[in-house]
C-alpha cells in the first residue's frame, strides 16, 4: 500500500476511535486513538523532518493529536483527521523552530515557510496529508530538494545537498548556492511591488499583461517596475 493510500485509510479508523472516546473517555479508547493515528503522525513527521524522522518530532505530533482530541467538536462539519492535522502540524513546526540550532540562508528559510504553507493548504484541501510528490509539484522544485530544504536549521547547512533544490519543470536551470544567496539579497533591496513583479515574471513565467491583471495595475507600470527592479539588482550584483 502506498503512503498516500495508507493515510487515506486512516480516516475511518481514527474517526471511529475518536467517536468511541467521546462516548466513553476510558484509557482503552484513548489507546485506540493513538494506534489509529500512528500512520498520520509519522507521515507528517517525515514531511516536516525531510525524512530524517526523530522521536522528538513524533512526540510533538502526538502532543498536537492530544490537543485536537481535547478541542474537537463532533457537531462541526469536519472530519477529525482534517481537524487534528492542523494541531499535529502546528506542534511539529513549533518543535522544529525551538530545536533549530544551525543558521540558514534567508532564501532557505523562506523556502521552508513556503513548503510549510503548501503542506497546510493541501492537507485542508484534500482532507489528508499530501505526499512529497504533491508538495514538490505545488512548490515547483524536485522532491529531493523539498526534503533537503526541510532539514535546514536542525542539520548543518554544510551537510545538506542544496544542489537538489532545482526547478521541477526547468531542469537545465542551475545556479550555485552562493549565487542564490546573493541574488536573494539583491531581491531584498527592492520594493515589495518590484519583488512581486520580478517574481511573477521570472519565477512563475507570467507575461507582463498577466502580471498586470493579477496585481491590478497597468501593463506599462509592470514594465517600469520590472526594469527599475532589474536595474537596481544589477547595480547590487555588479
Amino acid at each position: 500500500m502506498s503512503q498516500s493510500n495508507a493515510c487515506g485509510a486512516v480516516q475511518p479508523d481514527l474517526d471511529d476511535a475518536v467517536s468511541a472516546y467521546l462516548d466513553n473517555k476510558c484509557e482503552e479508547n484513548l489507546r485506540r486513538i493513538f494506534v489509529a493515528a500512528n500512520v498520520l503522525v509519522h507521515h507528517y513527521g517525515n514531511l516536516y523532518s525531510g525524512c530524517r524522522l526523530s522521536e522528538d518530532i513524533i512526540q510533538a505530533g502526538y502532543e498536537g493529536l492530544m490537543k485536537a482530541v481535547q478541542r474537537f467538536d463532533p457537531g462541526r462539519d469536519v472530519s477529525f483527521v482534517t481537524f487534528a492535522s492542523h494541531y499535529i502540524m502546528g506542534e511539529m513546526k513549533h518543535h522544529l523552530r525551538q530545536e533549530a540550532s544551525f543558521d540558514r540562508p534567508r532564501w532557505v528559510a523562506d523556502l521552508q515557510s513556503h513548503i510549510y504553507q503548501v503542506i497546510e493548504v493541501l492537507s485542508q484541501k484534500n482532507g489528508e496529508p499530501p505526499t512529497l510528490d504533491e508538495i514538490a509539484e505545488e512548490v515547483n522544485i524536485r522532491k529531493e530538494g523539498v526534503a533537503q530544504a526541510l532539514q535546514a536549521g536542525w542539520v548543518s547547512f554544510d551537510d545538506l545537498d542544496m544542489k537538489q533544490v532545482r526547478h521541477l519543470y526547468y531542469e537545465s536551470f542551475q545556479l550555485p548556492i552562493e549565487d542564490k544567496i546573493v541574488l536573494r539579497q539583491a531581491m531584498d533591496r527592492l520594493s515589495e511591488l518590484q519583488r512581486r513583479v520580478i517574481y511573477l515574471i521570472f519565477y512563475r513565467d507570467l507575461t507582463q499583461q498577466q502580471v498586470a491583471d493579477k496585481i491590478g495595475i497597468g501593463q506599462r507600470r509592470v514594465s517600469r517596475l520590472m526594469h527599475r527592479g532589474l536595474k537596481s539588482m544589477a547595480k547590487y550584483l555588479a
